[in-house]
């Protein structure tokens, strides 16, 4: 397929984000994976050629380090001021996360799509809807969306984009199987809505503000801070895995 002829997202950026590294994208995969219906299953497994989302979940970032789909950096986030909401804001002709979520379930819903290009917008559907439980995927444009708020993680150089992508999760030292299943069982999964993207983002936003305002450039961060903030990044980790599993079922099973 010939990636580049999605000229809504042709725009490059040099952005570079990524969003809850391997172990986080396959936990919300992993998590995904349990609400689908059979029929759901079968129909991504007829997409995919493999079944498993956990695996599907990280293929948009291990294509960022191939030029051609450098025009797609955009489709990971959406940046605004803290005191702007995502619907105040003007819309980025280069696309963004929201935009691109919505493009890749009408893709998916459309019965003209080919099969190799809903294996593309499922790979990154499925990516996505983990991105955009990420806080930081709705960060300030001017720091990255805080890749360029430098701390200290345990003596250690890193950022709070990475500490809330990767530090903490890592930290945990759990494979995205045990994390997915100590989720799963210690959460309740009632009452959690797909709704939307355009809903996902701006609850995504209200974090974003909160952990910008509890941060300092440099800080030296450690245990105290995963004692604060570990409960929110697993429950973000297993929302989006519940919503992704509804939203695919809403996607193929209706």
């Amino acid at each position: 397929m010939k990636q580049l002829k999605y000229s809504f997202f042709i725009i490059f950026s040099a952005q570079l984000l990524f969003a809850w590294g391997k172990t986080g994208h396959r936990t919300v995969g992993e998590i995904a994976q349990y609400q689908l219906t059979p029929n759901t299953l079968k129909q991504i497994t007829l997409i995919l050629g493999d079944p498993s989302l956990a695996v599907a979940s990280t293929w948009a970032d291990e294509m960022r380090s191939n030029p051609d789909f450098k025009p797609y950096d955009p489709w990971h986030y959406a940046n605004m001021p803290l005191d702007r909401e995502y619907h105040e804001i003007k819309k980025s002709e280069k696309g963004d996360i929201v935009q691109a979520i919505d493009l890749c379930v009408n893709k998916l819903k459309d019965s003209k799509t080919t099969q190799e290009d809903k294996a593309f917008y499922l790979k990154y559907l499925t990516h996505f809807v983990g991105d955009i439980h990420q806080p930081m995927h709705a960060g300030r444009a001017e720091d990255k969306g805080g890749n360029d708020v430098k701390i200290r993680w345990f003596g250690q150089s890193s950022n709070l984009h990475r500490l809330w992508d990767s530090d903490m999760i890592d930290d945990y030292q759990m494979s995205y199987t045990e994390l997915a299943q100590h989720l799963m069982a210690t959460r309740d999964k009632t009452g959690i809505e797909t709704k939307d993207a355009h809903a996902w983002i701006f609850e995504s936003h209200q974090y974003t503000k909160e952990i910008y305002g509890n941060i300092t450039e440099n800080a030296y961060l450690s245990y105290n801070y995963i004692y604060d903030n570990f409960d929110l990044v697993k429950d973000r980790l297993f929302i989006a895995g519940i919503r992704l599993g509804n939203l695919l079922n809403s996607i193929f099973d209706e």
